[in-house]
């Protein structure tokens, strides 16, 4: 059975699941994740896939609860995709050029994206998934009230359409609050090359695959996390010319953010993405729900710079176990491990 969050809703039962593969893993929780179970509970064997796994997930290959394997390799036909990030602070001239650098794109007989973080002015409108920091911006990206004001699929339509260097261009918007009729009209003119640019919200993050399009501008890119940055160039360089990705940022230099969009722009190894994640995120609670963050089960040591010490203390419980399966001889450190799980935390041992 192939499907979507739907097969996570309640009263969906399995009768004899004995395989579950997540695809794009990063986009589902902890206990969504678990949810997939047999009809008495039992685990299946697991298949999680992802091109830049979650900091939780990039620990838990550490502590040796997943095998990994890496695909290190780009799809056939794929291209390489530049990325640069459009530092607006510094640069704010730049700007302008973002627009002319589009029309050079569609004059070649290309296709854009411009994704934008929000749907709408009115209210918090941003689109369901997107993960937004908050981690400030310049004074004129914000609105009278001191809110960052971020850019939307409604403000950048109605401006794109008196930018002369667009003069003629064909603009075409889609966002998560269509109704699905009228997202898949959007999205079929836009493989059909009805539409020369398409501005959009993260809805275009997975699933998407239009080979003419390469090139997108990501706005706002500092209020994205490293992974959506990564999933949603990968929109780009999917057919015969390569493919190019404007981090746009209005964020000074010594912004907090700044270093991730930095990440990003150096190096499209999803792999060595997540560990940059984990470094700047931490690896969240193996034990517990939380897929980034401080709140960590490891006390003294880090997953990244301590792997090797976590790698030797991990065949050592291995070989205390398989000689001692109750620890009987062991009663300081079955005591020990009553202390630090509970039933809810033992539990979340099994969930990948």
């Amino acid at each position: 059975m192939i499907g979507t969050h739907a097969l996570l809703s309640e009263g969906v039962e399995f009768n004899d699941l004995g395989l579950v593969v997540v695809d794009e893993q990063h986009r589902f929780g902890v206990e969504q994740r678990d949810g997939l179970r047999g009809p008495h509970g039992e685990l299946p064997h697991r298949l999680v896939m992802t091109a830049t796994p979650i900091p939780r997930t990039v620990a838990m290959t550490v502590f040796g609860d997943l095998d990994v394997s890496v695909l290190d390799q780009l799809p056939a036909g794929r291209q390489k995709i530049s990325t640069h990030v459009v530092p607006l602070a510094e640069k704010p001239g730049w700007a302008s050029r973002l627009w002319s650098r589009a029309r050079e794109e569609i004059d070649a007989g290309h296709q854009v994206y411009v994704v934008v973080p929000k749907i709408g002015e009115d209210g918090d409108d941003t689109e369901e998934g997107v993960q937004l920091f908050g981690d400030g911006g310049r004074e004129e990206a914000k609105s009278s009230d001191g809110k960052i004001r971020l850019t939307s699929v409604t403000a950048m339509n109605a401006y794109l359409q008196d930018v002369p260097a667009l003069s003629g261009v064909r603009i075409g918007t889609l966002h998560g609050r269509m109704d699905a009729a009228e997202k898949t009209r959007v999205m079929t003119a836009f493989e059909r090359a009805e539409i020369d640019l398409l501005i959009s919200t993260t809805v275009i993050e997975v699933g998407v695959n239009v080979p003419n399009a390469t090139l997108m501008i990501i706005m706002d890119a500092d209020r994205f996390g490293i992974s959506g940055l990564h999933q949603l160039r990968g929109r780009v360089g999917r057919g015969g010319a390569a493919g190019t990705c404007l981090l746009v940022t209005r964020q000074e230099a010594d912004g907090i953010s700044r270093e991730r969009l930095d990440a990003v722009a150096g190096t499209t190894d999803g792999f060595e993405l997540s560990r940059i994640d984990l470094q700047q995120r931490r690896e969240g609670d193996i034990l517990g729900a939380a897929q980034s963050g401080r709140k960590s089960t490891l006390k003294f040591l880090r997953a990244l710079t301590d792997a090797k010490i976590i790698e030797r203390a991990r065949e050592d419980a291995r070989g205390i176990v398989a000689d001692d399966p109750t620890l009987a001889k062991h009663p300081n450190l079955a005591r020990t491990i009553d202390r630090a799980l509970d039933a809810d935390r033992e539990a979340f041992l099994g969930r990948g």
